[in-house]
């Protein structure tokens, strides 16, 4: 584990409860009028009876795709996530990180939709993302909603590299900043094809009122499926 990688997982176990409260109290402008819609219309549109959410947190999607009549399985590296998603039902959840997913996951069994909603956020990933072909179904999907590249730049260059998030739009009771690997366009594309993937759909799902892109939503399918 590298020491981004445990700085990640120490944030969420640190600021697991106030992000219970932010998704579950709807703090979260962009996920109430944007992103959670997008990710839940993305996976309507394909086949969805049996659905693993990768990076699940506090179990929010699972809870809403097990009211539509899909059964879902959680994953998340965050125990503290995965009890608060576990006391509020909607579906099966496991403490599992990206190296449990890798070695474990055929325990989790066969799905027809793989979902990351603001998941990926390590920098290589690509061991996983091979991985992860074989827990779909035949004719399955992998769906990955991450920051917008353009958007979430800011003043920044236009590069690959780490970003620190502090949480500070969220409200106060964020105790420890993530750091996260920002990727450009470029670079999500390239690697999804390294890892064998293909680009089925790509989405920008945009804010009503300003019009900028406040995801970049990828459906892809394993190359030769």
């Amino acid at each position: 584990m590298t020491d981004h990688d445990a700085r990640i997982r120490q944030s969420w176990q640190a600021n697991a409860d106030a992000w219970t409260r932010a998704v579950r109290e709807q703090r979260i402008e962009s996920r109430r009028l944007v992103t959670d819609a997008a990710i839940l219309a993305a996976i309507a549109e394909g086949p969805a009876r049996r659905v693993l959410d990768i990076g699940c947190g506090e179990g929010w999607l699972c809870r809403v795709l097990a009211e539509k009549g899909s059964e879902c399985v959680g994953v998340d590296a965050s125990a503290p996530l995965i009890e608060a998603a576990q006391m509020a039902g909607g579906g099966r959840y496991e403490v599992m990180d990206y190296a449990g997913l890798i070695e474990a996951g055929d325990s989790l069994g066969q799905f027809d939709a793989l979902v990351c909603n603001f998941a990926l956020l390590d920098e290589y990933i690509a061991p996983l993302l091979g991985a992860l072909r074989e827990r779909l179904n035949p004719g399955g999907r992998l769906l990955i909603q991450t920051v917008h590249p353009w958007t979430a730049c800011g003043d920044a260059p236009y590069v690959d590299g780490w970003r620190l998030e502090d949480f500070a739009a969220f409200g106060g009771e964020f105790s420890a900043p993530m750091p996260w690997f920002f990727r450009t366009l470029e670079s999500w594309l390239a690697l999804l094809a390294a890892s064998g993937w293909r680009l089925r759909q790509l989405r920008e799902p945009r804010h009503p009122d300003t019009g900028k892109p406040c995801s970049l939503l990828l459906e892809v399918q394993p190359l030769g499926g």
